[in-house]
């Protein structure tokens, strides 16, 4: 085995946690190496958030297209055919743009990067491949996720994709099958419906997203509905068979379901494969860390999906920086209260902090709402489906969720995560001056609605 090579921080893993981690430390004046198996950017930028945004644009230029003619925008032969293989390279043209600027920042801070499959060990040693050994001070384990399997049967037909294969797909199915209706389960809906499939979404919980406000649920519900995609909730899936090009999904329902191709998306779980003879404590197989990303053995860190706390990549930049920040000797907290979540579906879906169901539980609520068929910007811009919709505490005026669904969405919640973190209350946020004519209008007028003071909407009838 070849001489080892000292660290003061080895980071296995080049997603969201593990990349940022490495730039950190070494922006912290820490030698740095990154070990990645696969691809520097992780699912996120490889299989997840950026090549899955390249298909949501083709279907919003496609739903344009459909809705030119009402502004008086004539198109002669409104038809399209998808040149799929030209979809598929540019979304790979757009990955690899995003990947080589990531190992360009990478190098630019001086952090060592080796391909291979890393295992971690005893006294903080990394093998590679099983020929390379390096020590490090700190280690900061961020080997991410994958998907996770239903273990029934038929389930390894090989009509059955992962997130990680379906973008790959240069044939659209003519029956398309969804297991699974969370964030990727519905956007991939929305693509796929929009492309000509015709879609149906199988779930266990009683509504699609169940994780999310129940009124954001019922309104994305209808609009997918309205297009044409069916959904199946409260049920479960029994079993697969394959007959040549045919799939059949076997229900607990007694109905059978055909189709040519299915997605299984039924969430994602820790990767613990880098895991070796090091005994971390777990916790529902994930790796237990503390605020700090600190794990159960001294200086071993666990940021991003690994440990399970929030598996969104932008929760995994700020665990990951969090991470690099204390295994160079600092003493800071990773604040996940107000981590947005975002769903590209059309229209978006923007979310943060408590549903109407758990604030509810804790406070004495209000809450404001304010229709995007009352928005100047989205009715010029045929973008009036939705509202945005405020969720407060009576008492404090502290603004404790905010949910929108509507073009721009998943833009717009920034601002309302802000506020947030920065204690602003519905009093205050009321009061911003915001850009006339603009979507984020809305979620003023829905913070005014909360205190009964919205300008643009009917006096309310007092009780």
């Amino acid at each position: 085995m070849a001489e080892e090579k000292n660290y003061d921080v080895i980071v296995l893993g080049g997603g969201p946690a593990g990349y940022v981690a490495a730039i950190k430390a070494s922006q912290l004046g820490g030698k740095a190496a990154l070990i990645e198996k696969s691809k520097v950017g992780g699912t996120c930028l490889n299989r997840g958030c950026i090549p899955t945004k390249t298909y949501i644009k083709n279907a919003e230029t496609i739903e344009q297209m459909k809705k030119a003619k009402e502004r008086g925008i004539i198109i002669k032969d409104p038809s399209f055919t998808l040149d799929m293989k030209k979809v598929i390279d540019y979304k790979n043209n757009v990955v690899k743009t995003l990947t080589n600027g990531v190992e360009g920042l990478l190098r630019s801070y001086g952090v060592e990067i080796y391909p291979g499959e890393g295992i971690l060990l005893e006294g903080k040693k990394v093998q590679i491949d099983g020929s390379k050994m390096i020590q490090g001070n700190a280690i900061i384990y961020a080997g991410g996720s994958k998907v996770s399997k239903l273990p029934i049967e038929g389930i390894n037909s090989s009509l059955i994709l992962t997130s990680d294969e379906i973008l790959d797909l240069e044939e659209i199915p003519k029956q398309f099958i969804i297991i699974g209706g969370g964030v990727v389960g519905v956007e991939m809906a929305e693509i796929f419906n929009v492309y000509g499939s015709q879609v149906t979404i199988i779930e266990l919980c009683d509504c699609i997203l169940p994780m999310m406000d129940k009124e954001i649920s019922m309104g994305l519900t209808s609009k997918l509905k309205a297009k044409g995609i069916s959904i199946l909730t409260n049920t479960k899936l029994e079993k697969f068979e394959e007959d040549t090009d045919i799939l059949r999904c076997y229900l607990s329902s007694g109905e059978v379901v055909a189709c040519n191709k299915a997605l299984l998306s039924i969430g994602r779980v820790s990767d613990l494969s880098g895991l070796g003879n090091v005994k971390l404590k777990m916790s529902s197989g994930k790796v237990k860390v503390d605020e700090y990303m600190r794990t159960s053995i001294e200086g071993i860190y666990a940021p991003g999906d690994i440990n399970g706390k929030v598996m969104l990549a932008h929760a995994a930049f700020k665990m990951g920086e969090t991470a690099a920040q204390n295994a160079m000797g600092s003493n800071v907290k990773a604040d996940l209260r107000f981590v947005p979540s975002c769903v590209y579906t059309l229209p978006e879906i923007g979310s943060v902090g408590l549903t109407e169901e758990e604030a509810r539980e804790e406070y004495d609520i209000c809450i404001g709402k304010f229709n995007f068929a009352g928005n100047g910007r989205a009715l010029a811009s045929q973008e009036a489906e939705g509202f945005v919709k405020v969720i407060g505490d009576k008492k404090y005026g502290e603004i404790l969720g905010v949910h929108i669904l509507g073009s721009a969405a998943t833009e717009m919640i920034n601002e309302a995560a802000v506020l947030m973190a920065s204690e602003i209350t519905l009093e205050e946020a009321a009061e911003y001056i915001h850009g006339h004519p603009t979507y984020a209008e809305a979620f003023m007028e829905a913070c005014a609605d909360a205190l009964g003071q919205c300008i643009h909407l009917p006096k309310k009838n007092s009780k």
